[in-house]
């Protein structure tokens, strides 16, 4: 239990302080950690976990932390994983941060943060591409994906509601074909 436990807290503590550029640039070094190399998740189950975790308020790499480290090692594992995943960057921060406000407008600083932009875009386009693959098995995926595109973009649907409908559709979908399958082997 230990060695799980000392394993959710560099796992998160490694994701999250190598992380640049807020939640989404966690996500793929979150998946590094818990699909690649612990093998906690396969890449459908984390795509689910995002799923759920984006549907929720609050940063995504508290709770995929949180999921993760309970699902690992209970209420323990959701501490620990927490704490790998903040307590460290709080401790840079209260340490670097007066530097940062000193020399916030230094033209080396500001070429720094911009350099690492196009790598955190990356990043997450993989993860991305990744997640992809297995998320659209079938031309109804692909029917979900362009109507979740068109609502973001064209009516400006906060991401939360669509998620939550399409879940409800998932739900609903799922009962039905359930239904038929009940009925067909009753014939």
């Amino acid at each position: 239990m230990l060695k799980k436990l000392w394993e959710l807290f560099i796992a998160f503590t490694r994701a999250s302080n190598l992380g640049f550029g807020g939640g989404p640039a966690l996500i793929p070094l979150i998946k590094a950690e818990a699909v690649d190399r612990y093998q906690w998740l396969d890449n459908e189950e984390f795509a689910d976990a995002l799923a759920i975790g984006n549907a929720l308020p609050g940063p995504i790499a508290t709770k995929m932390a949180a999921y993760i480290g309970y699902k690992e090692a209970g209420w323990l594992g959701v501490l620990v994983a927490l704490l790998g995943t903040i307590a460290p960057t709080v401790l840079i921060v209260v340490i670097l941060g007066s530097l940062i406000v000193k020399y916030s407008n230094s033209p080396e600083l500001k070429a720094m943060l911009k350099a690492v932009r196009p790598v955190v875009v990356v990043l997450v386009a993989q993860t991305a591409y990744d997640m992809g693959k297995k998320s659209f098995p079938n031309y109804s995926s692909w029917g979900i994906a362009i109507v979740t595109v068109a609502l973001l973009y064209f009516v400006n649907i906060h991401p939360a509601f669509i998620i939550i409908a399409a879940m409800l559709f998932g739900w609903a979908a799922y009962g039905r074909i359930r239904k038929e399958k009940v009925q067909d082997s009753q014939k």
